[in-house]
């Protein structure tokens, strides 16, 4: 214990310094944990926490059957597995293409491009895309016309056919620059005597690629597998309110738009807490999961 307290008196600034996270984490991430129990009563703004009747398990059979939140449970997953597929390698494979540009000037411009999207926000993106994807008014219908097609161009964003794919395609050019930045660091750790050793051995750009940059990339690429697989029940609350709409709600309603519906617009406050908590659970579970088999592929990567 007094070996303790010496160690924090000698570093007491570097403590002080981390207080201000700590409260923040313990205020809004720890103290609000209590209010899970919120789940398991049948809670009224009226009784207040504590006074509400306790049920059990009950809100989550109620849940589990009904038809809104299947759907958005189903809808949630498809979206982020189309996320994980399709999204998760584009930042690698951006990665590795702008490590290849030895022209600096360009390569920083190219660079500086692709990261902009990602602070744009999901409104003004949702603008863009209603004024390229409208029918009537969009620049692709007008296009269409300038180029004598009389037929009806089709809306992508009612579409319930498309809009998935919309949302994947526009998830990928918003933030698949940005992405880069933690592959782009980790390479520029790579040793550079082995490209040269590997030159010297006939090695051309392509297996460079393959035995020396991506074994490099593997245990970053793990750690941001095991984050993504944390946030599976994420499909993106922020991109969805932007551009859904009522026609394609049987495509789009995931978990955290029913959520946010159940709580604030219908005030069942009970079973909005229940999903948040299932959500919550899987998420932990897949972490789990992902980290024990990381570790038993290569026992090096993983987060514990």
């Amino acid at each position: 214990m007094n070996k303790t307290w010496t160690v924090i008196k000698k570093d007491k600034l570097l403590y002080l310094l981390a207080v201000p996270g700590i409260l923040y984490f313990l205020i809004f991430d720890y103290i609000p944990m209590y209010g899970v129990l919120i789940a398991f009563k049948h809670y009224t703004i009226y009784e207040g926490f504590f006074g509400s009747e306790w049920v059990g398990f009950e809100n989550f059979e109620k849940l589990f059957s009904t038809y809104g939140f299947t759907r958005a449970l189903k809808n949630t997953v498809i979206i982020s597995i189309y996320q994980l597929v399709f999204a998760f390698p584009v930042p690698i494979i951006l990665s590795l293409l702008l490590n290849e540009v030895r022209h600096a000037l360009y390569q920083r411009f190219v660079q500086t491009t692709i990261y902009l999207p990602h602070f744009v926000s999901w409104i003004i993106i949702g603008g863009i895309l209603f004024a390229i994807l409208s029918p009537s008014t969009g620049v692709i219908g007008e296009l269409a016309r300038a180029f004598g097609y009389e037929g009806t161009v089709t809306n992508l964003l009612s579409s319930k056919e498309y809009f998935r794919g919309l949302l994947v395609v526009s998830n990928i050019w918003k933030e698949a620059g940005f992405g880069t930045v933690l592959y782009l660091a980790t390479i520029a750790t790579i040793d550079p005597h082995q490209y040269e050793a590997a030159k010297v051995d006939g090695a051309g750009k392509l297996r460079q690629i393959w035995h020396i940059t991506l074994p490099g990339l593997r245990t970053t690429i793990v750690i941001l597998l095991i984050f993504r697989m944390g946030q599976i029940l994420n499909a993106g609350l922020e991109q969805i309110f932007a551009l859904y709409n009522p026609l394609v709600y049987e495509v789009s309603e995931i978990l955290d738009t029913y959520i946010y519906k159940l709580a604030f617009e219908d005030a069942k406050f009970s079973l909005s807490t229940a999903a948040g908590l299932f959500k919550a659970a899987i998420a932990f579970v897949l972490v789990l999961v992902t980290n024990y088999i990381a570790k038993k592929i290569d026992n090096e990567s993983g987060l514990f």
